[in-house]
């Protein structure tokens, strides 16, 4: 057989049949096979071709021109695969020999064979050659290639896309990673400068005497006024304040390769350095402190008290920031501290994230060793009604209500000592016994399944306290403020509580 790679033949095989053939060319360049002697009408002898023995023999006839493997010849014995031109007009063709009277499918070898044979013995020039040999290759690879081939072909091709696909979405992922954990370091940065214009300074000990003092006897004034209503109030705070705790903690960010904290850039002085906008410069490297972001809030024993009961955005701070909400595997936040101190006791409690509720701003803390040493307010059966009376036990602004209630010579004696940090200042309140919530009453508003809005003084620092009724149960958990609303307040439900608490084991 030849199989014929150029010309107007490309594509088509010519069977030899006889024990003598001719190869006559037509004047575009076909080749055709006849025995006659004559050939067809029109065309011109180009070579002949003879069985000799097993295998065939080609000659060039006078005046024709032929090419054996790129050689010129006048007779040359063919062999399997022999590569074949026939003069200037005619194809390039492969001679095959088979046994059997079908045409097999091409083998990529074959193909791959036949491109670089044509290659090397065309007299094209290079750039025609190149584009042939690609084009009619993937051709070949297309169509005279076995199904099997052709089916394992596509199936790389389908892995390859998957894979290509796949690495696409790692990419995303990675890049969704790291803008995650620039923003969320961006977060903590910009929090860390909102403590630092927050911190207690010494003008703020100097101004605590005249705004805070008025806060706090406006809602002294708001409880006595409540108290000539109800000679039970009094008797309420006594009784329950000490089961009010002030909440405190810490948080950073921890490098998920690593292990490592965020911690502040520190200069060559030791001092941290601050970027242009005024936000603390962060690194994983060094030996600068960690890049804490801290907060408080309000707490109360339930129970048999040993669960402490809190708002979730409290025992998880984080949560409420936009910027920490993006989910991350290489920045994740992790608490640095925890505590809690309850009136009348000098050392803190360390506390743990005990349940956390999904459907309200509810949280359980335990004590990471050992128990509270307080009694645990009960829970009211029923939600109260509009109209009721109710107070609201916390501690309103952090460190600067205490302070404010702390009276001149505590203050002075902060300022002598220079004592102003966030852990100091909570460590010299508790040690003076001076750890005591603030009371407001009020007046419920509007009461439903899912929120309790009153009209108490308070404000932040006082998310997580108890919302008590003139019975000294509890109705509600403090939450949040409402200012448009002529400072109206939203408490979480206390019948949320008990779902919260069938979750942990009977000892807490």
């Amino acid at each position: 057989m030849l199989e014929h790679l150029t010309g107007t033949s490309r594509g088509n095989c010519s069977w030899i049949t006889g024990d003598e053939a001719g190869a006559w060319l037509a004047p575009d360049g076909r080749l055709r096979l006849a025995g006659r002697a004559d050939g067809p009408a029109g065309m011109v002898l180009a070579a002949r071709l003879r069985r000799v023995g097993a295998g065939f023999v080609i000659e060039a006839p006078e005046g024709a021109a032929l090419w054996v493997n790129g050689n010129p010849v006048r007779r040359a014995e063919l062999r399997h695969r022999d590569m074949i031109e026939f003069g200037d007009t005619g194809p390039l063709s492969r001679f095959r020999v088979f046994d059997e009277t079908h045409r097999p499918h091409a083998t990529v070898g074959d193909i791959m064979g036949n491109t670089l044979s044509y290659m090397r013995t065309s007299r094209r020039p290079l750039h025609r050659r190149v584009s042939h040999a690609a084009a009619d290759t993937a051709r070949r690879l297309a169509v005279d290639t076995t199904m099997l081939f052709r089916g394992g072909v596509l199936l790389a091709l389908a892995v390859l896309a998957i894979g290509v696909f796949g690495q696409y979405r790692a990419s995303q992922r990675l890049a969704q990673q790291i803008e995650s954990r620039d923003l969320r370091i961006e977060t903590i940065a910009a929090a860390l400068a909102d403590a630092r214009r927050d911190a207690i300074s010494e003008s703020d000990l100097d101004a605590l005497g005249t705004d805070l003092r008025a806060r706090v006897q406006a809602a002294s004034d708001r409880l006595q006024t409540l108290e000539a209503r109800s000679g039970a109030a009094a008797r309420i705070i006594a009784r329950t304040a000490g089961s009010v705790a002030f909440v405190q903690g810490g948080y950073g960010l921890r490098d998920g390769e690593s292990g490592r904290m965020l911690r502040r850039a520190m200069g060559p002085d030791g001092v941290p350095l601050i970027g242009p906008g005024g936000q603390p410069r962060l690194t994983l490297d060094g030996d600068g402190p960690v890049a804490e972001v801290q907060f408080n809030g309000t707490g109360f024993l339930v129970g048999d008290g040993n669960v402490l009961i809190t708002n979730r955005h409290v025992a998880r701070p984080w949560e409420k920031n936009p910027g920490m909400r993006l989910p991350s595997d290489a920045m994740e936040p992790v608490l640095t501290r925890f505590i809690a101190y309850f009136p009348g006791r000098p050392d803190p409690v360390e506390v743990v994230e005990a349940a956390l509720s999904d459907e309200s701003d509810l949280a359980a803390l335990i004590a990471r060793t050992g128990r509270f040493q307080a009694a645990g307010l009960g829970l009211a059966p029923s939600p109260p009604r509009p109209g009721d009376q109710i107070i609201v036990m916390g501690y309103p602004t952090g460190l600067m209500s205490l302070l404010a209630q702390s009276g001149p010579g505590f203050v002075e004696e902060l300022r002598a000592a220079g004592e102003t940090g966030f852990w100091a200042v909570a460590a010299r309140l508790a040690a003076s016994g001076l750890i005591a919530p603030l009371s407001s009453g009020g007046i419920v508003g509007q009461a439903t399944g899912a929120a309790i809005v009153y009209d108490a003084e308070t404000t932040h620092g006082g998310s997580g306290g108890p919302v008590l009724n003139l019975r000294g149960e509890v109705v509600a958990v403090n939450a949040a403020i409402i200012p448009e609303f002529g400072g109206s307040n939203l408490g979480v439900p206390a019948t949320r509580i008990a779902p919260l608490l069938e979750g942990l084991a009977p000892d807490g």
